[in-house]
């Protein structure tokens, strides 16, 4: 039966006329990462139901699917046709066709953001400094912030000495507090560029009255100057409580919102906010404090992404390229700036004004909406222990290889999901097999791959690792049985403390061309003010 197809020109003119499209990689993240379109997500089919509800909220979104010739795109149209999405197409030729078709191939994730970053310095002139200017400040004592735009995890992980994390939405909510003194130079950095970037531009544009710089190419460029990285910081900024400093709010909240103005964001109000995410477009609520606050209480039906982070990996969260987004916060500061960016990114971007404590009603993490699991036979731990002695029993891990590495039962192997029936179909017919995975979320999903003649003698270990776990079983750690490349994750040059020097420097060397990348591809919509 053949199988509905888009076009290179379809999915261009679309992209160019801001209509709602999602064009979705189904490869793992390390073959996303080595090319595709600028405006293509990867939402792999080995984890598909698990996203693809929250990143493509409405079911009649025009869906384009493709891989490189592995045959991964089909599969994942029969799944999303199964869970109700009505208008799934693939690319006509996949990957291969989009090139053939003079399309431009992008590498590395978060691709629009990161060529959004190089964009916004290119066309603003965005200040920097280099490693060695900034060394060289630390060593004579200059009075300066090093302002760390990451999350608090990477900034612990490896930092420059002396920074302070501030994850890039809260810079110009905390900048007073932080950096009272307007002749101290701000320093702001991340990993490698975009975050930096973005972070001193936002301080630019709200009028902060001190100097202001990017550190040139962030860590990065601080380890390949030979300059040492501090492990193990822990500064960070301390939350400002609503009723604290309220001159120092009320200053930030004016900033943001004469930026947010002047960059063409717009407006919705509590009652009208129903209405919109109801209307017959996509829209997505995003509430972008910090994570704590949000599981403090946070409007029902919202979803969690630090305004930095969404800024910065607007793909993982915003995957239907024309749809709307509406921001919010408990005052509006880091609402009003993350939709600044947004707004000059392309997106349709909306701040919802005049929520009360009371709207902030729900409690915990976030709940994402997944389809509906399938019905499976389970095993218990301790009933596959006592199989696992006796030799019958084939335990394939689908969890991420991460998790893989971390703890998983022993004896498991581990597979990407995506090639789990086509192995258990080769096992011989008397071979007995239990899936598992981190919790059983994933492998209940991975059950209805298999055949109808592998369904019979395959169990789902109930409650996953985390149960073997709770039953005080043992774990093993490391790289146990792998029947699969390890490529569900792409390595980050710009993560860690061991990645080579040629590969931060070929990164680097990417992030160098992606202006003229973007002049080429011409489907941006990337605007300054």
């Amino acid at each position: 039966m053949s199988q509905p197809l888009r076009y290179f020109q379809d999915i261009h003119e679309a992209l160019v006329s801001s209509q709602e499209l999602a064009l979705v990689d189904v490869r793992e993240e390390a073959s996303f990462a080595n090319a595709h379109p600028l405006f293509a997500v990867n939402l792999p089919l080995s984890r598909l139901e698990l996203d693809v509800l929250a990143r493509i909220p409405r079911r009649d979104t025009p869906i384009t699917l493709y891989d490189d010739g592995e045959g991964l795109a089909q599969r994942a149209r029969h799944k999303l046709i199964e869970i109700g999405y009505r208008d799934v197409a693939l690319l006509a030729g996949g990957l291969q066709g989009w090139r053939e078709a003079g399309g431009e191939l992008f590498r590395d994730v978060n691709s629009p953001s990161k060529a959004f970053g190089e964009w916004v310095e290119h066309h603003r002139g965005t200040p920097s400094l280099s490693a060695i200017e900034v060394k060289s400040r630390i060593e004579t004592g200059a009075n300066i912030a090093i302002l760390d735009a990451r999350r608090f995890d990477e900034f612990e992980t490896m930092s420059i000495p002396g920074g302070v994390s501030v994850p890039g939405g809260e810079l110009a909510l905390r900048i007073d507090e932080l950096v009272p003194d307007p002749t101290t130079e701000v320093i702001v950095n991340c990993a490698g560029r975009t975050r930096s970037l973005i972070g001193a531009q936002s301080l630019v544009d709200i009028g902060l009255p001190n100097p202001v710089s990017a550190l040139r190419n962030g860590t990065i460029g601080w380890t390949l100057e030979g300059f040492e990285l501090a492990h193990g910081q822990r500064a960070r900024y301390q939350e400002l409580a609503p009723g604290e400093r309220p001159t120092l709010r009320a200053r930030a909240g004016a900033r943001a919102l004469e930026l947010a103005t002047r960059s063409g964001v717009k407006r919705l109000s509590r009652d009208t906010l129903e209405n919109f995410l109801g209307a017959d477009r996509t829209s997505y609520l995003v509430d972008v404090r910090a994570p704590e606050e949000y599981r403090q209480g946070h409007l029902p039906g919202s979803r969690s992404v630090p305004g930095g982070q969404l800024v910065q990996e607007t793909d993982h969260t915003l995957a239907v390229r024309g749809a709307r987004v509406a921001l919010i916060d408990d005052d509006g500061t880091r609402a009003n700036m993350s939709a600044t960016w947004l707004a000059r990114m392309g997106w349709e971007v909306f701040v919802v004004d005049g929520l009360t404590s009371a709207d902030f009603s729900e409690t915990g993490t976030e709940r994402l909406p997944r389809p509906p699991l399938p019905e499976v036979a389970t095993i218990s731990p301790a009933h596959l222990r006592e199989r696992l002695v006796d030799g019958e029993i084939e335990l394939l891990d689908v969890t991420s290889h991460a998790n893989y590495r971390c703890a998983h039962v022993p004896g498991a192997q581990w597979i990407l999901r995506a090639e789990l029936a086509d192995h258990v179909a080769r096992l011989p017919a008397t071979t007995s097999v239990v899936l598992t995975c981190a919790s059983d979320l994933l492998a209940h999903y991975a059950w209805g791959d298999l055949s109808p003649a592998d369904v019979g003698r395959t169990r789902v270990l109930a409650g996953g690792t985390a149960a073997w776990r709770d039953a005080r079983l043992p774990l093993e750690s490391g790289d146990g049985v792998t029947l699969s490349p390890t490529i569900d994750r792409y390595r980050r040059p710009y993560e860690g403390t061991d990645s080579p020097r040629e590969a931060m420097q070929a990164y680097l060397d990417w992030e160098f061309g992606l202006v003229e990348q973007l002049r080429r591809d011409a489907t941006h919509g990337f605007a300054t003010i």
